[in-house]
């Protein structure tokens, strides 16, 4: 037990919470985010925006969050190199009938998404947090904030990011869609009676996340 996450289903087993705890990530950050379409001003994303910045709590989870998309990332690119080096030519005649759509392009997926973060957190954190001036102030209530919402609405009347943005999105939820069901069962959860409302709930979940995801930039260039 004490070797058990060398192993690949100890690996599968990391990659399994660690995805589930990003996935309760992305309802959070869709809530904060879906102020800037159903707000008149960036006030209530900016304050948001501060206390998730500044709250000690939050600190502390950002740390594990970090720590889980390198987790994920790393223990997806172990796994799926020792898959194609025990099986470095594929067989003459596809055996796909047990693997979803989905399923199929996890790789290329992850891959997409991998790098579609790399440009985010380079574009609104990095940069946000590091580089002086980069972003302006507003001042609530006698109280200075970030107003990082005026960043995004801006980036977001940019066509091509708009394009990106949504490719990115639809990569990401493809990549839910197996993801999540995939999770469970990792865990063990793989049950006649369970797997199906598994499967379902993970439909509805990431097609919920995904189009509220892309509703934001499509929202903002067409109507903001």
């Amino acid at each position: 037990m004490s070797n058990v996450f060398t192993f690949s289903i100890g690996k599968k087993l990391v990659m399994a919470l660690m995805g589930l705890f990003l996935c309760a990530f992305l309802v959070v950050h869709l809530g904060i985010n879906l102020a800037l379409i159903f707000s008149s001003t960036t006030e209530a994303f900016n304050k948001a925006a501060h206390f998730m910045g500044t709250n000690p709590v939050v600190k502390a989870m950002e740390i594990g969050l970090f720590g889980g998309i390198f987790l994920h990332i790393l223990y997806a690119a172990i796994l799926t190199l020792k898959n194609w080096i025990a099986r470095p030519v594929g067989y003459k005649i596809g055996n796909n009938q047990q693997t979803s759509f989905f399923s199929k392009y996890m790789v290329h997926t992850a891959v997409i998404v991998a790098i579609f973060l790399v440009l985010h957190l380079f574009d609104f954190y990095v940069k946000a947090k590091f580089q002086h001036g980069f972003v302006n102030d507003v001042v609530y209530d006698g109280k200075t904030y970030h107003d990082l919402g005026t960043l995004v609405l801006e980036r977001f009347k940019i066509g091509w990011v708009v394009v990106v943005y949504v490719i990115a999105l639809l990569g990401l939820g493809f990549h839910l869609i197996h993801g999540f069901q995939s999770a469970f069962q990792t865990m063990g959860l793989n049950h006649p009676v369970y797997t199906p409302i598994i499967k379902a709930v993970g439909y509805i979940y990431s097609v919920a996340v995904t189009l509220g995801f892309i509703a934001i930039p499509v929202a903002v260039y067409f109507f903001k």
